[in-house]
Parts: C-alpha cells; sequence; structure tokens
C-alpha cells in the first residue's frame, strides 16, 4: 500500500499537480475544448474586461480571447508553473493577456472592473467558496455575468474514477469528503445556489451541461499516470511496481474505448448568476 495524504491547494499546485498539468497540456486543453467553447458561447456581443478564473495554462481565457478579440481578458490562478505557459502562449499569439498568480478568494481585485466573470472548472478548490464569491462580487460591475462550469458528482462521472476504483485495494488515496475543495466539490448543485445568493449574486442558476469529450487512445496511458490522485501517487513509487498498477488501471478502462479514441461522457453544472 501507498500512503497518500491530502496537500494544501498552493502546494498542489505549485508543486506536483500543477508540473504534470502543464507537461499534458495539450492532451487536457484536447480534453477539455469542449467546456472552453460552452464558455465562449455564452459571451455577449459587448465585453469590455473579462476575467477567467482559475485560468491554469489559459485555454478558456485565450478561446474567449480569440472570439472577442476587442475586450480586455485576464485570468488568475494560485499556480505560477501554470500561469507561467499561459503567458508564453499569449505571447505566442502576440494577446495582451493579464495573469496574476494569486488566490481568487482573497485577491485584492479592483472594485467594479470585470463586466463578466468565467471559470472552466477553477471554482471547485477554493477553500472558503462563499468568501471566495463574495470577493468576486465586488470585482464585478453592476448587471455583470458569471458563469462557470463544474464537475457534478463522481457517481454522473465514472470515467473520472475508474482508476481510483481499479487500484483501490493497492493504494491509499485521500479521501474525498463532501463538500471539500477537489474535483467534485460542487456536486450539490442546490448548494452551490444558496452559496451564490449569500454572497450577493442574482437571477442564479445552475443547470446540468452533458458533454463529450475524447482523448487519443495512445494519451490514455499519460491520463491515467501522470494525473489526479492516482497518477501522483504512481509518480512515487518504484517505476517497475508504478507501471504494474498502470496496466491494471488502463484495463479497467475498456468500456471507454471507441476505436483510436477514448470517449468521455462529462456530466457538469452550467452556473449562471449576474452580479
Amino acid at each position: 500500500m501507498a500512503d497518500s495524504l491530502p496537500l494544501d491547494q498552493n502546494t498542489l499546485w505549485n508543486g506536483p499537480a500543477g508540473e504534470n498539468w502543464v507537461a499534458q497540456q495539450a492532451l487536457l486543453d484536447g480534453l477539455f475544448q469542449p467546456m472552453a467553447d460552452a464558455l465562449r458561447d455564452e459571451l455577449p456581443a459587448a465585453v469590455t474586461e473579462l476575467l477567467d478564473i482559475g485560468c491554469g495554462t489559459g485555454a478558456s481565457t485565450l478561446t474567449a480571447a480569440a472570439a472577442r478579440p476587442e475586450s480586455h481578458c485576464s485570468g488568475i490562478d494560485i499556480s505560477a508553473p501554470m500561469l507561467a505557459l499561459a503567458r508564453q502562449r499569449a505571447a505566442a499569439i502576440g494577446r495582451d493577456i493579464d495573469f496574476i498568480v494569486a488566490d481568487a478568494q482573497r485577491h485584492a481585485f479592483a472594485t467594479a472592473r470585470y463586466d463578466w466573470i468565467q471559470s472552466r472548472f477553477g471554482v471547485m478548490f477554493f477553500e472558503d467558496t462563499l468568501a471566495a464569491f463574495a470577493n468576486l462580487h465586488r470585482a464585478a460591475r453592476a448587471g455583470a455575468g458569471l458563469r462557470c462550469i463544474a464537475w457534478r458528482s463522481a457517481q454522473e462521472n465514472p470515467f473520472m474514477t475508474t482508476a481510483e476504483r481499479a487500484l483501490a485495494d493497492q493504494l491509499t488515496l485521500p479521501a474525498r469528503a463532501p463538500g471539500a475543495p477537489g474535483q467534485f466539490a460542487f456536486a450539490d448543485g442546490e448548494r452551490v445556489r444558496r452559496l451564490l445568493q449569500s454572497a450577493g449574486w442574482q437571477d442564479v442558476d445552475v443547470s446540468p451541461l452533458d458533454l463529450t469529450c475524447f482523448l487519443t487512445r495512445d494519451a490514455l496511458a499519460s491520463y491515467v499516470g501522470q494525473l489526479g490522485p492516482v497518477g501522483l501517487a504512481l509518480r512515487a513509487l518504484p517505476a517497475e511496481r508504478a507501471d504494474a498498477l498502470l496496466q491494471q488501471a488502463l484495463a479497467a478502462f475498456a468500456s471507454f474505448i471507441d476505436g483510436d479514441r477514448v470517449r468521455v461522457e462529462t456530466a457538469c453544472w452550467m452556473i449562471r448568476a449576474r452580479a
């Protein structure tokens, strides 16, 4: 058994998780592009100041910037290595985007600056979600739009926990506490709605968003072996042991393989609100 203790979010995303996401940026961008496109499709025609929460390596920020080239876009994330790559990507296409290394829960944003705030999988990691949404509300102009995509429950997203279940008797992984910071922190949509309303947001709507995503079959080993709690645990093991467990985990994904692709049916929330 390999013990695995939970890390705080800053340590995690400025260490192994952030480094892995940088290394797997192309894989993850391809997998989650449907979510970036869904946020893009929500953008109103006239956006002057856009803020992307938990923007990571910049995929959703860059997608928004391409759709609204006259807008000024900013992204914020606690992960310095991920934002270093985001800056490189923006510079490579000649886009002037501000990328801020900070915790959006606590960062001193200019009051009433943004008329659009969005997040693709960035809002589930706040230590205090109510405080974070209140801080973002202070940063929003009156009438500003908020759009966030977050995962629903683990049970509704079996692909995401297949490796964990396959290796449950081999690895000791951090427990997933309901509502705790992490991938499925927003599983309870009604709780999310209440938190937003308590933070001052209006017209709150939390609606199911089901999207089909794909990995190449060749990329599955990297996805399982490098990312998430299983990837972190495997990277800490001797190579021979890690490879044996990886092969065991990969066998559990047979039902998701569709020719040379891996089909991922995702269950998310589209969260909408107005300042």
